[in-house]
Parts: structure tokens; C-alpha cells; sequence
């Protein structure tokens, strides 16, 4: 996928709703052309749905799913040219002439290239059109078929957005509503203004199909994705009542508004500590991922506000599964990979959260935030007491580095486990600390140096949470210039448990043979992590309890330069029992309660 240079960004309001998994079958087989006919169909419900009116179609094979599903729909008007180039400046004048998205079908090859000038004229004009251009199946690139060039990414820089979802399957049926709305909300709605959106529809042959059941829509005529602009203010839009909770993420806009909000509503503030709100307030749970593991009914919420980056967690999105969830997204990302969200409010979070201050009216039942604090705090007994305090783990090590660090300090953490380990178990502390994460692309590359950058630059010490893995994947870095400084201090915590620990949680460990997990996944390393880094020139310590470990960091915080501090832990297998164990006791916990 891909769009067009960032602009700024109006207010506006995004509906969805949930995946669907019906498919369509024939004779208790998937028939490829059906499945086909009832993807374009779908795309082109949602089309309707979002007001679009007219369809240009061009005469061609490979389109043909598409040309059908477009010429029965009564509410369309399909104009059929049979020239791409006229059909593509013939679809700018009906959108220029009702202001409305115009959808363009041809078939593959040049066909597909013809557009390419009404694709500029459109991106220049900002007229909105859906591009839809169809494709030969993987299996026919590269091998001499006919009419079969390369077509993603074809217009450039002169488009919204564009995406290439493959050939359709029932297994991604759930997202099809999702793609056709979006298409049209791009096209007429994006951050950059109205424009041309690219579709490359791939198809396998046979292309004649009748359409099975479409996927469930939502009620009425409304499209699952629906833009409305708010003009800067909450005039036209009306707080939803019920049980709900804030969901706090990186970006979530200032922490005293978040709190504001959650007293006015009566609502729980679920904080990732990349939020900032992982604070000692009445509304806040920092407990979040380890119950919703347990997905107490009495703590199911009706509403979720998502606010800022998703959160690592796997079990808050399924816990929220049938709830409304209102997600604000300032910068037009779609951040909402399980396409759960209900209302996308494209704006700064912190205006977004001044104008819900003066609409939101607090509709909860009786004992509803009791309830969440209740969880919480059988949840953090539970946790404390599962961990304990002799022996350091990985757990242990993020909850600790999080309370212990100093004020005014900025937490490096690195993707896979560490990150992991944060947002589960780090407690609510008053003036936490600054955290950020490599979490755009998700690797375990640069951590290091990611660290010593903030390091040049932060007012306070800087601490890096790492695993053996990522210290060795960024090593080099520590190999500065003679006379180079970071300005500053930076601690690396590297949790060693000789290899990548979160293998051990996927199926992989548990369906291969060990040696061959260990040297495909897990990778240990032949090479020491203490003696790497003083070959370095960095200062080390190793330390086995959480005592020590507190004294190694506290020492190295106060000074400039660069520390590296080693953390023995249990083996790889163990972690994953000790996780278990303390989500088990959580359960009980919340057991206890009548959750």
C-alpha cells in the first residue's frame, strides 16, 4: 500500500464494523469464481453504500468479476468506452460534475496503463476516483502471459492510496467491506483532499461467477467506513452512553486531559506505559493485558476509546471484541489491524479530548469503575506475589526497571519480549518515566542505537531494556569514534537468556525438535555479552538478584557514557512457565472477586 506526502489533517469521523466470516461455497468446495463475484460484489455494496453513483467500464477479460458486480447494481450508472485514456478523463468529468467518486474498471497490461494521464490530472485536480485495475494471478507474472506487466505501484506518486489485496480467498473475506470503504473514504476524504485511489485486483481464471452471500454490512445503507468532517469542534457529533474504557498508547495526548475525561466519564484508563498516564490515579489500570486474559464478564466493556499507538497486547482486542471502539488517529494511518474500530476520528488527540470534555455525560451502571479497580488491584498482589522478589526473571527485571529508574529518566525498551514484558507488567508510578520503542516496523534492529541517540539528546539518564539478541544484532554500534560523545548517560539492561525468548512462546517450539528450534529460532550465540561490550570500552556489570540489579543501574545512571548491565535469567523454557504461572494466579485472583 501506499499514499501521497502528509498535509494537514482535517477533523474528521471514520465508522466501521466487525469482520464477518461467511463465505461462499459451491457443492461444500470453495469455487474460485464465486468467491471472486462475491469479493467485487462486496467491494462494490460498500461503493454504493458510500454514495458513489456512476462506474466507467472498459471491455476486458481479466476484469470481468468486476464489470459484472458494477453493471448489476440498478443504483449505478455504468458508461461503458472503450478506450482507457477517454474512459479515465471521461470519469474526471462526471466526478468534477457531481462531486461524487467515480469508479474506473479496466482489464490488465497497457489497458491498465492508459489511465496513467487521467491518474495525474486527477491527483493535480484532486478529483475523486477509484482506480480498479485487474490483474493476472502471481502464478502468470514473469512467464511471457499476455496482457501481464508489473501494475503495483504503476502511477506513482500521483495517487491517495493504493493497495494490491491478491487473489480473493475466503479466508479474507472479513476485510473486504473494510477495503471497499476505505477505498471510497480515501478517494474523497484523505488527508490530501479528494484523489485517485489504486486498486490491483488480482483474479484466477474461471472469471464468470454468480455471487454468493455477501458479508454483513452495517445495518441500513451506511458503508462500514464513513467519513464526517467536524470543522475543529464536537458540534455535530454526540457522546455514545454505557460502560466503557479509555485506552491509552503512545501519543495519547496529555495525560491530565486522559484523567479529566476517565473522572468525568467514570471510566477506567487502561495506560501502555508509552502513554505517559501509567500513573497512581483512582481511573488507572496498568494491569490491563493480564486481565483481560481472563476476559472477566462483569468487566466487558460496552465502549472503547482507543487513544494513541495500539498496544502490543493480543488479549485487549479480542477482550473487546463486541464492543463499540471509538479510535482517534490524527495521522491517517488506519491503525486498526483487526479492523475493529467503529468511529476513526481523524484528530489531534488533544483537541479531540477538549471538545469530548464538553459533550461526554457519564451513562455508567452501577459499580462499573469499582469493578475495574477491584481487578487491578487483586491483579497487582497477584503478579507481586507471583514474581517475588529473590530471584530476577524478565518479568521482574521490566517491572522493576520501570518503578526503580529515576525521575526525569527515558526507557529504551526493544520489540519482542522486552517490550512485551513492559507494557504487562510495569506497575503505575508516580512521574513515570519517558518510554520509547522502536514499535513502527517492530524489530530488534538499531535498539542500541536508538538508545544512544535519545541518549545525546534527553535532559535525564537514559535505560535500555534488551534482550542477548537485539544487543548483539546492534553491537557495532557501541563502536564510536575516538573523540565522540553521547552527552549523556545510557545504560544498556541486557536480559541474557541466550537466545530469542520468544520463540519459546509460538508453536514452532513446541512442534519441532529442540535442536532443530534452537538452531533455526532460538539462535544462541557463542559470543559473551560482558566481554563483547568491555572489548568495546564500555563499562559492565553483571548482576543476579534484584537488588544488585538496582545498584548496578542506580551507579551507572549517575554518571556520562555508556554502561552495559547483565541480567542473568532463568532459561527461555522457564519464562515461559513463570508467565503462565502469573497469568494463572491473575485468574484466580480476579476468580475470587466473582469476576
Amino acid at each position: 500500500m501506499g499514499r501521497g506526502h502528509a498535509a494537514p489533517l482535517p477533523f474528521g469521523t471514520v465508522t466501521t464494523s466487525g469482520p464477518s466470516t461467511r463465505g461462499a461455497e459451491s457443492d461444500g468446495y470453495p469455487d474460485q469464481s464465486v468467491v471472486q463475484a462475491t469479493f467485487a460484489a462486496t467491494l462494490v455494496d460498500e461503493w454504493v453504500r458510500a454514495g458513489v453513483r456512476d462506474a466507467v467500464v472498459c471491455p476486458g477479460s481479466r476484469s470481468t468479476p468486476l464489470a459484472l458486480a458494477l453493471v448489476r447494481r440498478s443504483e449505478l450508472r455504468v458508461h461503458v468506452r472503450l478506450d482507457e485514456r477517454g474512459a479515465g478523463f471521461f470519469a474526471i468529468g462526471l466526478a468534477g460534475a457531481t462531486g461524487r467518486p467515480v469508479v474506473v474498471s479496466v482489464t490488465s497490461g497497457t489497458a491498465a496503463a492508459e489511465l496513467h494521464p487521467a491518474v495525474v490530472e486527477a491527483h493535480h485536480g484532486r478529483v475523486p476516483l477509484i482506480l480498479c485495475t485487474a490483474d493476472r494471478p502471481p502464478e502468470l507474472h514473469d512467464v511471457g502471459a499476455p496482457q501481464t506487466i508489473d501494475q503495483a505501484g504503476m502511477f506513482g506518486s500521483a495517487l491517495r492510496w493504493a493497495a494490491a489485496p491478491g487473489v480473493p480467498t475466503r479466508e479474507t473475506e472479513w476485510s473486504w467491506r473494510s477495503l471497499g470503504a476505505r477505498a471510497a473514504a480515501e478517494a474523497a476524504s484523505g488527508p490530501m483532499g479528494p484523489g485517485p485511489i489504486h486498486l490491483n485486483l488480482a483474479f484466477r481464471e474461471p472469471l464468470v461467477g454468480d455471487p454468493g452471500p455477501l458479508p454483513e454490512g452495517r445495518p441500513g445503507d451506511t458503508p462500514v467506513h464513513r467519513v464526517v468532517a467536524h470543522g475543529g469542534t464536537a458540534e455535530r457529533w454526540s457522546w455514545p452512553g454505557g460502560d466503557g474504557v479509555l485506552l491509552a498508547g503512545a501519543g495519547c495526548g496529555p495525560a491530565d486531559a486522559v484523567l479529566a475525561l476517565a473522572e468525568q466519564l467514570g471510566w477506567p484508563v487502561l495506560a501502555d506505559p508509552r502513554s505517559g498516564c501509567r500513573v497512581p490515579h483512582d481511573h488507572v489500570v496498568a494491569a490491563a493485558d493480564a486481565i483481560a486474559r481472563h476476559a472477566p464478564s462483569r468487566l466487558r466493556p460496552e465502549i472503547v476509546v482507543r487513544l494513541g499507538a495500539s498496544w502490543v497486547s493480543k488479549s485487549l482486542p479480542a477482550f473487546f471484541s463486541g464492543a463499540q471502539v471509538i479510535a482517534v488517529d490524527p495521522w491517517w494511518r488506519w491503525d486498526d489491524a483487526d479492523r475493529r474500530a467503529a468511529v476513526v476520528h481523524r484528530v489531534d488527540p488533544g483537541a479531540w479530548l477538549a471538545a469530548a470534555l464538553d459533550v461526554a455525560t457519564p451513562r455508567t451502571s452501577p459499580g462499573w469503575l469499582y469493578a475495574w479497580q477491584d481487578a487491578e488491584r487483586v491483579a497487582q498482589k497477584a503478579i507481586d506475589t507471583a514474581l517475588g522478589e529473590e530471584q530476577l526473571s524478565e518479568p521482574l527485571v521490566a517491572r522493576r526497571l520501570f518503578r526503580d529508574v529515576p525521575d526525569g529518566s527515558t526507557v529504551v525498551v526493544s520489540s519482542s519480549m522486552p517490550v512485551r514484558d513492559l507494557e504487562w507488567f510495569a506497575p503505575a508510578r508516580s512521574a513515570p518515566p519517558k518510554v520509547l520503542a522502536n514499535r513502527g516496523a517492530n524489530g530488534i534492529d538499531g535498539v542500541c542505537s536508538t538508545a544512544l541517540g535519545a541518549a545525546a539528546a534527553a535532559d535525564g539518564p537514559v535505560v535500555a531494556l534488551v534482550g542477548d539478541l537485539a544487543f548483539f544484532h546492534d553491537l557495532s554500534s557501541l563502536a564510536v569514534p575516538l573523540d565522540a560523545t553521547i552527552g549523556g548517560s545510557c545504560t544498556l539492561v541486557v536480559v541474557d537468556n541466550h537466545g530469542g525468548g520468544i520463540f519459546e512462546f509460538l508453536p514452532q517450539a513446541a512442534r519441532l525438535q529442540r535442536g532443530e528450534f534452537e538452531r533455526v529460532f532460538a539462535t544462541p550465540v557463542a559470543p559473551d555479552v560482558v566481554r563483547a561490550a568491555a572489548g568495546l570500552g564500555v563499562r559492565t556489570a553483571d548482576v543476579g538478584t534484584p537488588r544488585e540489579l538496582a545498584e548496578a543501574v542506580r551507579a551507572a545512571t549517575r554518571s556520562a557514557g555508556v554502561d552495559l548491565v547483565r541480567v542473568r535469567t532463568p532459561t527461555r523454557q522457564e519464562n515461559v512457565v513463570l508467565h503462565e504461572r502469573v497469568h494463572a494466579a491473575v485468574g484466580e485472583a480476579l476468580g475470587d472477586l466473582g469476576l
